[in-house]
């Protein structure tokens, strides 16, 4: 039955997110209009940024809710419920997007831009990342969630090597960089879980940290949610990967279906959320959609291609964490004029819209580059 298909179900996936938030997005701002839920402004911290987004204070934010709900939504109508995948993404939607909604409530509660503290929230994502990684890593952990066909570890093959099915230990500890076939590092149980740690969690606060701009994350995330969506369907094609050398990883097909769904609620929106905003996705969007790239990296083993096709996040959150230690350690210098880069070039004269499209254009570019990582290699 044509349903049943991998390619099918992710193309219904992508449009049933995509009309969901253009359908609910009217009714759901007038919400957040009505509730008070706006967004406040960086106006002591930074001055000039206040004067330059002094338009979009209180502009409704936890959009993120309407990006996840959409989501969630084509899960249960398109995913195999039984998948490990599913089950797993799933949880870090929830499991996230609860630390996110937590943050923007107090923001408002307290009108100010702290909310949670830096130190509660990292906790709250490492703890999320640690449980996810050492289910994937450990199978001690493993196994106390393996009942019957339910919550079943990942099953993958190195077709370069006659079909041969890896053990969980093996699949975990292999790093695999683009444009090589065959792993650089075989890394050991502690050090692999410390990698998906590092990639989730970093993952997570990137896109945090690059959510500034009006549809600039949204639009960025489309692109990583596109390039991850058709590696994780080659990956579940054993004729395709046996073509392209790379990883057969069963069911990961499921994970293709999520990425889709994403990318089609993060283009509808970005109907809203485009230039000027009618609303921000804040924290519960990003932290959520952020750890999701990053779990579905960890899951196909493309850790090291993140890091590529999702550049701008990784150079955004490099910005804030040179800026931060300049000014530490450097007697209160600064390297850029303001942080996250985005707010640099802001700084520098360049409008807004500008910003967010030369950083698209860049964005696609290490898109087709990680693309082509599948061929060249």
């Amino acid at each position: 039955m044509v349903l049943t298909y991998t390619s099918t179900r992710m193309m219904l996936a992508a449009l049933t997110s995509l009309f969901l938030c253009i359908f609910l997005g009217p009714r759901f701002i007038k919400k957040l209009y009505e509730l008070k839920i706006g967004q406040s402004i960086r106006k002591e911290e930074c001055p000039l940024l206040g004067e330059l987004h002094s338009k979009k204070q209180n502009t409704p934010t936890m959009g993120g809710i309407l990006i996840l709900f959409s989501m969630l939504v084509s899960l249960v109508l398109w995913m195999d419920l039984t998948s490990p995948f599913t089950l797993i993404l799933l949880g870090v939607t929830m499991a996230l997007g609860s630390v996110g909604a937590a943050d923007d409530i107090l923001k408002i509660r307290k009108k100010n831009t702290k909310g949670i503290s830096a130190k509660k929230k990292m906790a709250a994502q490492l703890g999320i990342s640690a449980l996810i990684a050492l289910y994937l890593f450990y199978p001690p952990f493993t196994e106390l969630f393996h009942v019957g066909s339910w919550y079943a570890p990942p099953v993958a093959k190195d077709l370069l090597s006659g079909e041969m099915t890896l053990p969980l230990g093996e699949y975990s500890s292999r790093i695999y960089i683009p444009f090589f076939k065959e792993p650089i590092l075989f890394l050991g149980p502690l050090l692999a879980i410390l990698l998906a740690i590092l990639v989730i969690t970093g993952s997570s606060n990137a896109v945090n940290l690059t959510d500034g701009l009006d549809g600039l994350a949204a639009g960025c995330l489309i692109m990583v949610a596109i390039c991850l969506a058709l590696i994780a369907f080659v990956s579940n094609n054993i004729d395709l990967a046996g073509y392209l050398n790379i990883l057969y990883i069963e069911g990961s097909g499921e994970i293709a279906i999520y990425l889709s769904a994403f990318a089609g609620a993060c283009l509808g929106f970005l109907w809203y959320n485009s230039h000027p905003a009618q609303v921000f996705m804040g924290d519960t969007g990003s932290l959520a959609l952020g750890g999701i790239i990053g779990v579905s990296a960890v899951l196909l083993k493309r850790e090291f291609l993140l890091a590529i096709v999702g550049g701008i996040f990784v150079v955004e959150a490099l910005s804030v964490i040179l800026q931060v230690g300049s000014y530490r350690l450097r007697n209160k210098k600064r390297v850029f004029l303001c942080a996250p880069l985005h707010h640099h070039f802001e700084y520098k004269g360049w409008h807004e819209t500008k910003v967010v499209v030369r950083f698209w254009i860049i964005g696609l570019m290490l898109t087709i580059i990680g693309i082509a990582s599948l061929k060249f290699q």
